[in-house]
């Protein structure tokens, strides 16, 4: 398989806190980036989408869930660490299943709903850079 060209500029993305019944859905990335890590669902946004759109066709995609976004809970930039990788910035977002059960595209290997407060137990997965941030802030906007 060949190596994926990384555009020359920072390409945006989106990512889902998505709680239900209290707990907050995990993915883990079948592929790179990020290959074997625990996240929140998500990707690019395709030229001409808007944000909400963008997230919306990408939890359909990765996950088949229907979700209703609540807002911003966070950003978070991802530098190129060496030659070739991409340069991202995410725009995290608090939302709430509404509904269908997850269904996983080839992107994604594993899935869990997990209580916020139970993050910092998971010491065997491995989490992206700024994961807990995010979804603390997506639970605190959620008033959960």
């Amino acid at each position: 398989m060949s190596a994926v060209v990384q555009p020359s500029h920072p390409q945006i993305a989106v990512s889902a806190a998505i709680f239900r019944d209290g707990k907050v859905l995990l993915t883990r990335r079948a592929r790179s980036p990020a290959k074997g890590f625990y996240s929140l669902p998500g990707g690019r946004v395709e030229f001409g989408e808007s944000l909400h759109q963008a997230l919306k066709r990408e939890v359909d995609e990765e996950t088949g869930l229907e979700i209703e976004i609540i807002g911003l809970a966070g950003w978070r930039e991802v530098l190129p660490a060496a030659p070739g990788a991409g340069h991202y910035l995410i725009m995290s977002f608090a939302a709430r299943w509404v509904a269908r059960e997850p269904v996983l595209n080839d992107e994604l290997d594993d899935y869990c709903w997990i209580a916020p407060d139970a993050l910092a137990s998971l010491g065997d997965l491995k989490l992206t850079g700024g994961l807990e941030e995010v979804i603390q802030s997506a639970h605190r906007l959620l008033g959960a």
